[in-house]
């Protein structure tokens, strides 16, 4: 018996995710081919360095470095697109999709911020868009939210989403080590770029929290919106985690907590959808508090399944090319767009969501330097604990206002101190 005709795929990029794609193509062709689907075949890689490609295994004769012609091939069932940046990435998905193709990409920066238009693109033409690759690396997240938690009611999805800050923050906590030296050793792991501010100012993660934020809660927030730096004593601290010193680290584990870059998205107070990162205190032994070095953990609460929790490698070629392909096969086997059978999502304009998720009143941690326990005062409910040069501070549920007008009261004239959410 005879199996239906392939689906043509065109990969657009041959780089550290694209690459380990490709090459299941060469080495795995049973792998993307479902027995109850239809078998992927490759039919194009466009990529700047040509021969590299076809050194390695590639065919000549699909290979090209004009990624525009694979998306205007008609014989292309597939675009994926495994280029990175925003142009011209952002412009060869719309065309695909504008010409009712099926796309796939890991480009979480496309897809948190030109989302809302390559969706209604996708919906108006009959394109397919799926990203599981776009949050979580290899951590299958976006799949189960959007189909398999459907009918529950999700109130907060939240987790470390960042392998680059996990690893800083843990190294501190681990080895002592600065800030600067922290990230000095992620740079030499080759965990950070030479340029790492995208991960260490919480972008990343931002992109990552909008795309988290529209499969649970039906929105595409804007990026603009999302807070990065936490807030002071006295006004709003650096952006993710340039601001953490280890004083502050070395404090929080006197408590029992530990400091995690932490994306949160949830349903705030007026009904609508809030979104963070931020540098945040959690308990040393929770599971947020024991996922260490470059692991990721995202967590879902909802009703009636209660919390469900993704953990895995979250970044690397081999772990977002796996997302990929599982997106592949997923199209081999007739599956839609990444938000499956969910109602078109609305869209934030930015400036204008004016949801705050540090509104409600929550637990705070502080490392408040040459202030000993006795001069703090914040209720039965606090932790106080005398460290090297200061006080570790753990409060009960206080609002914003509230923490800063008790710290203030016993912090010298003109010092600033971070205030760090607990997440509970």
């Amino acid at each position: 018996m005879s199996r239906t005709p392939s689906l043509r795929v065109a990969v657009l990029g041959a780089g550290t995710v694209g690459w380990p794609v490709i090459r299941a193509f060469l080495e795995r062709p049973e792998k993307l081919a479902p027995f109850d689907g239809v078998p992927l075949t490759l039919a194009g890689v466009a990529d700047t360095f040509m021969d590299r490609v076809i050194a390695r295994g590639v065919p000549a004769a699909i290979v090209t470095d004009a990624p525009a012609h694979l998306v205007a091939d008609p014989d292309v069932d597939v675009v994926v697109e495994l280029m990175g940046g925003v142009e011209p990435a952002r412009t060869l998905i719309a065309a695909a999709l504008g010409a009712g193709k099926r796309v796939v990409t890991a480009n979480k920066h496309v897809v948190a911020h030109h989302g809302a238009a390559l969706e209604a693109t996708a919906r108006e033409h009959g394109g397919t868009f799926r990203f599981e690759a776009a949050v979580g690396g290899g951590i299958p997240i976006l799949g189960p939210l959007a189909a398999d938690l459907a009918a529950n009611e999700v109130h907060q999805v939240r987790g470390i989403v960042n392998g680059t800050t996990n690893f800083i923050l843990t190294s501190m906590r681990e080895q002592g080590s600065a800030y600067a030296d922290a990230l000095a050793e992620a740079q030499s792991r080759g965990y950070a770029e030479a340029n790492p501010r995208g991960d260490v100012e919480g972008d990343d993660a931002v992109n990552k929290v909008v795309i988290l934020a529209r499969l649970a809660f039906g929105a595409w927030l804007a990026p603009v919106d999302v807070r990065t730096a936490p807030p002071t004593l006295r006004g709003v601290g650096r952006p993710g985690v340039t601001g953490v010193t280890a004083d502050e680290v070395a404090a929080a584990g006197a408590l029992g907590l530990a400091l995690k870059l932490i994306a949160l998205a949830e349903i705030g107070a007026d009904g609508r959808p809030a979104a963070s990162v931020l540098p945040s205190a959690v308990e040393r032994d929770s599971p947020l508090g024991r996922t260490d070095w470059v692991l990721n953990r995202i967590e879902v609460m909802a009703d009636p399944v209660g919390t469900v929790a993704f953990t895995g490698p979250g970044a690397g070629g081999d772990a977002t090319s796996s997302a990929v392909l599982g997106d592949l096969v997923t199209l081999a086997r007739g599956g839609g767009s990444t938000w499956a059978g969910l109602a078109p999502a609305s869209e934030a304009s930015p400036g204008t969501d004016g949801a705050d998720p540090l509104a409600v009143p929550r637990a705070w941690f502080a490392f408040v330097p040459g202030v000993v326990p006795e001069q703090v005062d914040l209720g039965p409910e606090a932790a106080v604990a005398a460290v090297q040069g200061g006080t570790a501070v753990r409060t009960g549920t206080l609002s914003l206002e509230q923490v800063r007008t008790a710290l203030l009261t016993v912090a010298a004239d003109g010092m600033d101190v971070t205030l760090y959410p607990v997440v509970e």
